[in-house]
């Protein structure tokens, strides 16, 4: 199952039932877990690579990050179970030591996409072709982004939240919102793709209600939120959404380009 082309450093640990084809290079520090197949042309250095994912040709990972205060730190990439890595994917290790950029089970990273250094993408993420996330951001359970959209560092993108092609943002993205632009504006909830999830009817159009009062120009964010509180009824999502707005230290964009450059809270320095 290993191609005699193929370059593995001796460090590596290789799992069972292991595919990996012509000209694939494998470094340093390499863990490959059972059933992984890696296409021809990858090129794999200081990571982890979970049960039965597949790696398609030309992609890197565990490569250096793209940080000028890296100093050769020994760090790591640690992809999940069952994930599809496409074509000219990379996804950068850690830049402090000690550190890792982390991809969870069942993500699909389309063409060309880019994880950069202290990522975290939860379990079931897609990006699609191009889309790049600066270091440190944290992609949230079934999000979805859009082809060439870009994150800067950072950024949290909240759970099955959808993000349109071509977006940017330099702000969080409310989990479970349909979001779009530069900046990149929540327009309403993801509706289907939160039905598709099992979530109840009541439970969505509690949501929707919740999105609407923080979009609602009427208001600010702290008085939407204590109107949120007494008169929406409460269910995990929209107490996801408050904490979430609670706890952002970058301020989350939710109405228009005046609003982006404004604190999300009221008192928040």
């Amino acid at each position: 199952m290993i191609h005699k082309s193929a370059v593995i450093d001796e460090s590596a640990i290789i799992g069972k039932n292991v595919e990996i084809a012509p000209n694939v290079v494998i470094g340093e520090n390499v863990k490959i877990g059972d059933n992984v197949k890696i296409m021809a042309g990858a090129y794999l250095e200081y990571c982890e690579i979970g049960d039965g994912t597949v790696i398609s040709p030309f992609a890197c990972i565990g490569t250096a990050p793209q940080d000028l205060g890296y100093k050769g730190a020994l760090t790591k990439a640690i992809i999940g179970k069952n994930c599809i890595i496409k074509e000219y994917v990379t996804v950068h290790r850690g830049a402090e030591e000690g550190t890792s950029t982390i991809v969870g089970d069942k993500c699909l990273l389309m063409v060309g996409t880019h994880v950069a250094h202290n990522c975290v993408l939860e379990n079931e993420v897609i990006m699609a072709n191009l889309a790049t996330i600066g270091g440190h951001v944290h992609v949230g359970f079934g999000a979805f982004l859009g082809g060439q959209s870009v994150f800067h560092q950072n950024v949290r993108i909240g759970e099955m939240a959808i993000i349109s092609g071509a977006s940017a943002a330099r702000m969080d993205i409310l989990p479970y919102t349909k979001s779009e632009g530069i900046p990149c504006i929540p327009h309403g909830i993801n509706a289907i793709g939160l039905r598709r999830r099992g979530v109840s009817k009541d439970d969505r159009d509690a949501l929707h209600k919740a999105v609407r009062l923080l979009r609602s120009p009427d208001y600010n964010t702290t008085q939407a939120i204590e109107i949120i509180e007494k008169e929406v009824p409460m269910n995990k999502y929209v107490t996801n959404v408050i904490d979430f707005i609670r706890t952002s230290k970058r301020g989350v964009t939710l109405k228009n380009k005046d609003a982006y450059y404004a604190n999300i809270i009221d008192n928040e320095e």
